[in-house]
């Protein structure tokens, strides 16, 4: 879920996020799936034609699985969507619990059973009460950006500027009723909750050094801070008035 970031200017300083969209690399661990559910004795659902760069798989009804093994890593990384949201995610090696995992979620079970079939699998409670009640768009996204860093432990300086401007951003009142974006790392916010987006304020760049660039929307550097709180507090006062 990424978006592209308004007026960005490319930063030696700054990371790019890896792309899990790679459509030789889903043949291959749609086929790992496939032999370890035989094995195992677990059926799958046939694959979603449409999401050729991923292993995924979807109902007509929304629900969707998709499960990604980056370039490198030893594990699968499974996340469960239905009512128009990702609700769960894990990591597991195993892909007979990939697999059981996958089936468990497309076979209707909830966020509850589906952590019975595959322990693995992480949720919040905002899950639980989006799974009982639908969220508001926005509180949902920042649901959504919040659970794509806490649940998956940081991969490099970047991605843990990224989750500590997130958490430090979710404390303020005033940005919490924006919708986050995040791009590169970058984060930003916008007046809408849906594409297209209307930016608004500051938005910061994560630095390899740890450090926090912050950024007018005409792209001019405003200034560098030390923190991600440094950083969302300026990004607070660019904000137009009320």
């Amino acid at each position: 879920m990424t978006s592209a970031t308004p007026g960005a200017v490319p930063d030696r300083a700054a990371c790019a996020e890896p792309s899990c969209a790679e459509p030789s690399r889903a043949d291959a661990v749609l086929a790992r799936l496939r032999r370890a559910a035989d094995e195992a004795g677990i059926v799958l659902p046939p694959r979603d034609p449409n999401q050729a760069g991923h292993a995924a798989f979807t109902d007509a009804q929304g629900r969707r699985v998709n499960v990604h093994q980056f370039r490198g890593a030893p594990e699968f990384l499974v996340c469960c969507r239905k009512q128009g949201a990702w609700l769960a995610n894990g990591r597991t090696a195993d892909p007979a619990a990939a697999a059981a995992a996958v089936a468990a979620w497309m076979g209707g079970a909830d966020l509850a059973a589906a952590e019975v079939a595959a322990p693995f699998l992480r949720y919040g409670d905002w899950a639980l009460a989006h799974e009982r009640e639908p969220l508001d768009p926005v509180e949902l996204e920042w649901w959504h950006r919040l659970d794509h860093y806490l649940l998956s432990p940081p991969t490099n300086p970047c991605s843990s500027g990224a989750r500590a401007l997130l958490e430090a951003a979710h404390a303020q009142p005033r940005l919490r009723r924006l919708t986050p974006v995040t791009s590169h790392y970058t984060l930003w916010f916008s007046a809408s909750a849906t594409r297209p987006y209307e930016p608004v304020g500051h938005a910061v760049d994560p630095q390899r050094d740890g450090s926090f660039l912050v950024r007018s929307r005409a792209v001019r550097v405003v200034t560098t801070v030390a923190t991600a709180e440094e950083a969302v507090a300026l990004v607070v006062a660019g904000l137009p008035e009320e």
